[in-house]
């Protein structure tokens, strides 16, 4: 597969020299999910760039009303790949989103978000690049059924390394299921899917990814994890969009189905979408220093910002109903608001594997990857910003295992919201920190508290659960 390069008029010749037939145009919508639309090549010159093409807004969900749907897609140069995928041979950009009458940035646009989100650290004086490594992690299931109707409601999975499935008949059934939380780091032939997580990973080292590691994950039923190396905001957001893509195409050619969604399996663990995040300036990096971990005050500050707006953030980072299943205690969750060395059970950690300058950052464990990255990466940055501006202290390291502590010590760590409903709220009462610098707009975040609440919270509401059944038929 060939890199593409990273210019207008390269690009244009790459697409002549490499026979390119079609060029597919992808954006982001509101609630995180890639949209396309394709464009024979004969009709991309560099004059496209600026000129872009016109799309009904009113279909986007979250997006324009019907008297003033038209908008404009623009391509990011520096986002082009040629997707391994099409049967034609295909050259993907992604979009930014415009008002075909002012030329302006979309403000609900969430690459355009993201693109001001490194403008204000840079306008801040603070730092002039965020790096961010989020450890995204998915289920890989050789079947999936669900439905609801007024009658009835169900879901089924199924994995041939699915715990549940030890005496399925299998003609022949050969064992080697994955054990509740022991499904980290074993080899073949109880880690199934090694062959298939080597080809999204070299998929997407192909496509010009950094990548680090793939293996399996803790939980049974086919879950995994890829490694990127981490890069600048809107570049790993980009890379994010990316990596989902290879992984969910990659199952598919391999008749298996993948899966991003928070909490899939009832009683083992879920996925999470830990976020690494440091901040540099003039190539040093700022969050190095001599304090607790081997961290600056400057760091220690930022991680004050990321605890005190948690609530709100989660409302960004964990934007489903299905992520407050995962966030529960004792399934290596972090739903106690509390920052240590090591201690993974801390919603924010300072890793110790790496200890040098270079290396030294956070990682924040809330977030799963059921999140817009373009939102969920600026909201993350603008809490750490606000923490230095405002020198907010995250108070003393919680070094234990949070989950051993005695109640009465236990009450008195924050913890995370218990539903997306009370994290909306949480974001409605807290998010003046989000429109620092136009960054994230009222109108965005109220934009955002009604499409969730309409369309999510209550929707879920109205419906009985299958286990109401279960627990009530006969009461």
């Amino acid at each position: 597969m060939s890199i593409a390069p990273k210019t207008p008029k390269e690009l244009v010749e790459f697409v002549q020299k490499e026979g390119i037939q079609v060029i597919d145009l992808r954006f982001m919508d509101f609630p995180g999910i890639w949209q396309h639309v394709s464009i024979p090549a004969s009709s991309f010159d560099e004059a496209f760039f600026e000129t872009g093409l016109g799309f009904d807004g009113s279909s986007i969900r979250g997006w324009q009303a019907i008297n003033e749907s038209d908008m404009l897609m623009r391509p990011a140069p520096e986002t082009a790949f040629v997707d391994p995928f099409f049967e034609a041979k295909t050259l993907v950009l992604s979009c930014t989103i415009h008002d075909p009458v002012t030329g302006q940035d979309y403000s609900r646009d969430p690459r355009n978000i993201a693109k001001k989100a490194e403008a204000y650290l840079k306008a801040s004086g603070i730092g002039d690049i965020a790096y961010l490594g989020p450890e995204a992690e998915f289920f890989i299931f050789d079947d999936v059924r669900f439905d609801q109707t007024q009658n009835q409601g169900f879901y089924y999975l199924d994995s041939v390394e699915g715990r549940w499935n030890m005496g399925r008949e299998e003609f022949p059934n050969l064992g080697y299921k994955v054990r509740n939380k022991e499904g980290y780091f074993p080899v073949p032939p109880t880690d199934q899917h090694q062959d298939i997580r080597s080809e999204m990973m070299l998929t997407l080292e192909a496509m010009g990814i950094p990548m680090e590691m793939q293996h399996h994950e803790v939980a049974t039923g086919g879950q995994s994890e890829i490694g990127m190396r981490f890069a600048p905001l809107v570049q790993m957001a980009d890379n994010l969009l990316k990596y989902k893509y290879v992984v969910k195409n990659v199952a598919r050619k391999h008749g298996k189905t993948a899966t991003f969604m928070p909490k899939p399996l009832f009683g083992d663990n879920g996925s999470g979408m830990h976020v690494h995040l440091s901040i540099w300036k003039d190539n040093k990096n700022l969050f190095a220093g001599d304090g607790y971990a081997g961290m600056s005050q400057t760091a220690m500050y930022a991680i004050g910002g990321i605890l005190k707006h948690a609530p709100a953030l989660l409302a960004i980072t964990n934007p489903t109903t299905n992520s407050y299943r995962r966030l529960v205690p004792g399934y290596e969750a972090p739903v106690n608001l509390a920052y240590s060395r090591r201690n993974r059970s801390a919603s924010v950690r300072i890793p110790m594997s790496h200890t040098s300058e270079k290396s030294r950052r956070f990682e924040f464990r809330c977030p799963d990857p059921s999140c817009n990255p373009y939102l969920a990466f600026s909201a993350i940055l603008m809490a750490a910003i606000d923490g230095i501006f405002n020198k907010i202290d995250p108070g003393q390291p919680l070094d234990k295992d949070i989950y051993d502590l005695p109640p009465e010590e236990l009450a008195k760590v924050p913890h995370t919201p218990g539903s997306l409903e009370k994290a909306l709220e949480a974001l409605e009462k807290d998010h003046a920190f989000l429109l620092k610098g136009d960054v994230f707009t009222k109108d965005v975040i109220e934009t955002w508290i009604d499409y969730k609440m309409t369309h999510e919270v209550k929707p879920m509401d109205l419906r009985p659960h299958p286990y109401e059944f279960v627990m009530y038929y006969d009461i």
